[in-house]
C-alpha cells in the first residue's frame, strides 16, 4: 500500500485548483497537479448543500476508500482534489457509482 498526505491547508486546495487541470465525470470532478514529491496527496471537498453534516462525511469516506482502491495503479507526484458536482441528487449517489466514476476520470486523465 503506498503512503498518500492529505491536502489541508485552503492555500493547497486553491493552489490545485487555480493550477491543476480539471476533469469532470457525471458525479464527481478531480483537478490534479503536478507535485514535487514523490508521494500523492489528495484533498477533498464536499459543499455545506450538500445535506447534512453525516451525508457529507459518509461521501467523503466513499471517496476516500475509492481512492485507495486505485492507489497502487497511479502515477506518483500529483495532487488531487475530488469535489461532489453541485447539482446532484446526494440521496441517489453511493460507493459503486463514485468509484466507477473516479475510475473513468483517472484514465481520461492518464494518471492510472
Amino acid at each position: 500500500m503506498k503512503k498518500t498526505d492529505t491536502l489541508k491547508k485552503n492555500y493547497e486546495f486553491k493552489h490545485v485548483f487555480t493550477n491543476g487541470k480539471g476533469y469532470y465525470g457525471k458525479n464527481i470532478n478531480i483537478y490534479i497537479e503536478k507535485n514535487n514529491n514523490s508521494i500523492n496527496k489528495i484533498g477533498i471537498a464536499v459543499g455545506k448543500k450538500v445535506g447534512n453534516a453525516t451525508k457529507r462525511n459518509q461521501i467523503k469516506r466513499w471517496i476516500r476508500e475509492s481512492y485507495y482502491y486505485f492507489e497502487e495503479n497511479l502515477k506518483d507526484n500529483h495532487n488531487i482534489v475530488f469535489t461532489l458536482k453541485k447539482e446532484i441528487d446526494y440521496r441517489k449517489i453511493d460507493f459503486w457509482i463514485i468509484k466507477k466514476d473516479m475510475e473513468l476520470l483517472f484514465k481520461k486523465a492518464g494518471i492510472i
